[in-house]
């Protein structure tokens, strides 16, 4: 007979028992393996003093069940109405084959960024589709695997344009039917490169006055015409000419291309990718051939593997920020990939002839609303149009705005006297009713026939013609195709992803469950602020937890990548400058060893980067500081540094640097890319910081999504909060990205994340991050050297591991990242910030025993290195250069000098559940050799099959 006793284990406490990884039991292993008595210990070891915060985050942690029910409380407070406002967000049907196969699922949403294409081959496969897609439909032989928003790749565009043109002007023509986000996040853009944004319409603009000039099309009230002619008036001085469009109107109207356009942008938001009060949605950006150099983010492209099998791979100047830092033309560092692969499964979902079929039942229904408003004697306005229209309204713009409301429908204000009707996928003859209802028409419409489209901008050119829009649109064959690319890829429902700085944790179900609700994805980001109360009350909970943990006064929760969020607080730190008459202040020092983006950034916000050096223990050169400071002197506006250091320790002198910066006027702009080493321990804002972005994506839970979406918010000292970016909607806000909070749907994650964890369990957190560091460091320790390691012999949340020393036995750093591929893991990341290391960061949410896997895999290779060294096997021959293993090498002929089970099945590796790579090492050199960024033609598939 079993006694009852009182069990004090909580199976509700997400924190412990969900979120992180090892168990109190564990942990009790591991601090030996440390050689400390406790976690206390370890963290008084490894974090200085001086700066550890004194009160405590102490909000009470939820249950999932809990979560879930708050969650629906406060999406109840949302109003969800059919939004007709356009201006660039419009309701769309996912398919329910796509939400739960791709966004509802794990293998898409946690892989990371395809940096290592062998274990990347099912991602890399949906963005060719992706970049196909856009490229066939805008006309442009060259296409992206997405920017962030429709605004910020009009920015990119404008400075692409300014790179490439033949004419010397700093002028920029911004056509007035461009979207207000767009035109307002240019001048945010254009005004510290010195670009003047020249306004007008298009018939008013002087080509020999600019370098380019960008026109929307559609334009944002909806006038359609061609822009032929305007095109080569720019093209006739040397100018290069942008067009804004939308994809699904392309199903229908003559493509950019066929007009002349250089460079066309737009958002793929409505393949499919509910608003989401904002966003995420995957921008895109076409080009001319001759321009694919200079192109921003990534391109897919297509290569082959050791074996000369077609492989995918990201080609060209892919983080090309990280490596030509201040002399890089963009930032960009996360993409949408999630959002793409998405949209791409949409384009193949429903194939070129459903998605014309989408087109045209779209732009019929506007056609009927305005036949039968014009009926009723109404001016409506244009003519020529696809999805969009205004009707004049005089003095009773508000009753109509109101009536409309009252009857479920938001329409856009335009002006003082006109409204704005945007028809979409979801109108149906219901809505119709309703709207006409709302303008006192009662009588059936008629529904139209013919086009409200002149013939000569209808188009005549075929689109998606690759076989994979064509492929039989079966759910069964569709759920198998989405299940084929997943199985490719190795993501965190695999395995440890142990990516330094990239913080890859866990992804709870529960934190994602409520983004697909209706109650949250469905809301325009410009309508009425009433009917997203809920939407307010979890950002400004969320803004006051992230206050409480960072230190700081104000967030501004609008800058929708990591790299968006530098640019915003530099930009935040420029205005403060100016408000006091500081225009000189233009230097930012930025230490050696930072993240590529903060150099890139200074340079975008007009700034000189200045170089400081690192000390040999990895820490900022303090001395060198001090005189690049001084001799800065009143010129100096900032400094960037990552706190921990890039490096993975805690500098002791980072109130020292804060305190030079100060007494020299600038301002401390501390990167969050470390911050899961800080919360509940040490806030940025006490220690001398001024502004912090923080990676939602990385530290509060937000799932990278094979390479985004991300979130940048910014947080600032009192006196920069007047400063943060404005309404995206007002030409001089200071926007960033198109809407006012950013990628907003996914900021639930990060508040359920902080809410189920509660304030003791962030901090728990971040000792057991650390935990988990200093565990593998110690467990490494004279297998490999250990790179970095604080005064008192601690890493902070990551640790670097040195291979360079193996480099004169001819084994590369490259050769570890491919071999742990057949251990079943994704490298850590290779080569940064030095050349020749890997920086492994474990996360909290690793249990011992994936961690104990990982140390396995690295002292078995460690072996293999050996055997090399030694002389028992040679380098070329060796089972670290032949890595990846496929299938393909297990079932050939084998005539290496090891066994296929030490090659195939090396220690680490499940047996049972293995992972195999699809391809093998892929050929970096022959993919940019010979470039090919849209999918090949059918035979290629052929001949890689034989």
């Amino acid at each position: 007979m079993t006694r009852w006793t009182a069990s004090d284990y909580n199976p509700d406490d997400f924190a412990n028992r969900r979120h992180i990884g090892p168990s109190p039991a564990e942990m009790e292993q591991m601090l030996k393996a440390v050689g400390t008595d406790s976690l206390d210990a370890l963290i008084d070891q490894t974090v200085p003093a001086a700066i550890r915060q004194k009160d405590v985050l102490d909000w009470p942690a939820l249950s999932e069940a809990g979560l879930l029910a708050r969650m629906k409380e406060v999406a109840s407070k949302n109003r969800v109405m059919t939004s007709l406002i356009g201006q660039g967000y419009y309701g769309t049907v996912t398919p329910p084959a796509i939400q739960r196969n791709i966004l509802e699922n794990p293998a898409w949403y946690t892989a990371y960024t395809p940096y290592q294409p062998e274990i990347a081959q099912g991602r890399l496969e949906a963005l060719l589709n992706f970049q196909t897609m856009v490229a066939d439909l805008t006309g442009l032989p060259v296409a992206n695997a997405s920017l962030l928003d429709e605004a910020t790749a009009a920015a990119e565009a404008m400075a692409m344009a300014r790179r490439q043109s033949k004419s010397k002007v700093q002028g920029f023509f911004v056509d007035r039917n461009l979207h207000p986000q767009s035109i307002a996040v240019i001048q945010t853009r254009a005004a510290p490169l010195g670009i003047q944004v020249i306004q007008g319409d298009a018939q008013d603009m002087d080509p020999a006055a600019v370098f380019g000039a960008i026109f929307q099309y559609p334009g944002t009230y909806g006038h359609v015409r061609d822009l032929t002619a305007d095109i080569d008036a720019l093209h006739g001085t040397g100018a290069l000419a942008i067009v804004a469009t939308d994809l699904l109107a392309l199903c229908v109207l003559k493509e950019p291309g066929a007009m002349g356009a250089d460079i066309a942008v737009g958002s793929a938001q409505r393949f499919g990718v509910p608003m989401g009060y904002g966003g995420p949605h995957a921008a895109f950006m076409s080009c001319r051939d001759a321009l694919k150099r200079a192109m921003p983010g990534r391109i897919v492209g297509v290569s082959i593997d050791a074996s000369g099998n077609q492989a995918y791979r990201l080609s060209l100047q892919t983080r090309e920020q990280h490596i030509r830092r201040e002399k890089a033309t963009s930032n960009v560092c996360t993409a949408q990939a999630l959002l793409a692969v998405m949209a791409s499964f949409y384009a193949v979902f429903h194939g070129p002839v459903g998605l014309r079929a989408i087109a045209q039942r779209v732009h019929l229904h506007a056609v009927t609303i305005a036949d039968a408003l014009r009926e009723a004697g109404a001016d409506v306005a244009p003519e020529a149009f696809f999805d969009t229209i205004t009707v004049r309204v005089g003095v009773g713009q508000q009753g109509i705005m109101a009536a409309a409301r009252h009857r479920g429908i938001n329409l856009r204000k335009v002006g003082r006297d006109r409204v704005g009707i945007s028809v979409d996928e979801t109108t149906d003859a219901s809505v119709i009713t309703k709207l006409l209802d709302a303008f006192g028409i009662t009588e059936p419409a008629t529904p139209a026939t013919a086009p409200a489209i002149p013939d000569d901008l209808l188009r005549d050119s075929d689109y998606l013609t690759h076989p994979v829009f064509h492929m039989n649109r079966a759910e069964s064959e569709m759920m198998r195709y989405m299940r084929r690319l997943s199985d490719r890829d190795l993501a965190l429902d695999r395995a440890m992803i142990p990516l330094g700085s990239c913080t890859m944790k866990l992804n709870a179900a529960a934190e994602m469950m409520p983004i697909t609700w209706p109650e949250f994805g469905a809301l325009h980001p410009f309508a009425p602020t009433d009917q997203a109360a809920g939407y307010h009350e979890a950002i400004g909970d969320l803004v006051e937890k992230l206050c409480r943990i960072t230190g700081y006064d104000a967030f501004s929760m609008q800058p929708n990548s990591g790299a968006q969020g530098e640019y915003a607080g530099l930009l935040t730190i420029q205005a403060y400058h100016r408000s006091r008459g500081d225009d000189q202040r233009d230097i930012c020092l930025i230490p050696v060893s930072a993240h590529g983006t903060n150099p890139a950034t200074a340079q975008m916000c007009g700034m000189q980067v200045v170089v400081v050096k690192s000390a040999p223990n990895g820490d900022i050169d303090l001395e060198d500081f001090a005189e690049k400071a001084a001799k800065a002197g009143d010129r100096l506006a900032a400094v960037m540094i990552t706190y921990p250091s890039t490096h993975g320790v805690f500098e002791d002198t980072v109130r020292q640097v804060c305190d030079i910066t100060h007494d020299h006027g600038g301002q401390v702009y501390i990167d969050g890319a470390n911050m899961n080493a800080l919360v509940g321990l040490v806030k940025p804002g006490e220690i001398g910081g001024d502004v912090s972005h923080l990676n939602l994506h990385k530290t509060f839970a937000i799932p990278h999504g094979g390479g985004g979406p991300g979130m940048g918010p910014i947080g600032v000292r009192a006196h920069l909060a007047p400063f943060l970016p404005g309404d995206p909607q007002d030409d001089d806000s200071g926007a960033v990205s198109a809407a006012p909070y950013g990628s907003a749907s996914i900021l639930l994650i990060s508040w359920a994340y902080c809410l189920m964890m509660g304030g003791e369990g962030l901090t728990q957190a971040t000792r057991v991050a650390i935990l988990n560091a200093n565990y593998i460091a110690a467990r490494l320790t004279g297998a490999y050297p250990i790179l970095f390691m604080g005064n008192r012999g601690r890493v902070a949340h990551e640790c670097i591991i040195d291979t360079r020393p193996f480099a004169e036995h001819g084994v590369t750093v490259n050769d570890i990242a491919k071999r742990l591929v057949n251990n079943g893991f994704h490298a850590p990341t290779m080569s940064w910030p030095v050349a020749g290391t890997l920086m492994v960061e474990p996360t909290e949410s690793e249990t011992k025993a994936e961690i104990d896997r990982f140390i396995t895999a690295l002292l078995a290779i460690r072996d293999e290195i050996t055997d090399v060294a030694e002389g028992r096997i040679e380098v070329e021959s060796s089972p670290l250069r032949h890595a990846p293993h496929t299938v393909e090498d297990l079932v050939r002929d084998w005539d290496r000098p090891y066994s296929r089970e030490q090659g195939c099945f090396p220690p680490g590796a499940f047996r049972v559940d293995k992972y195999w790579p699809p391809v093998g090492r892929v050929d970096n050199a022959h993919g940019d050799r010979n470039l090919i960024c849209t999918c090949p033609p059918l035979e290629a598939y052929a001949e890689a099959a034989e």
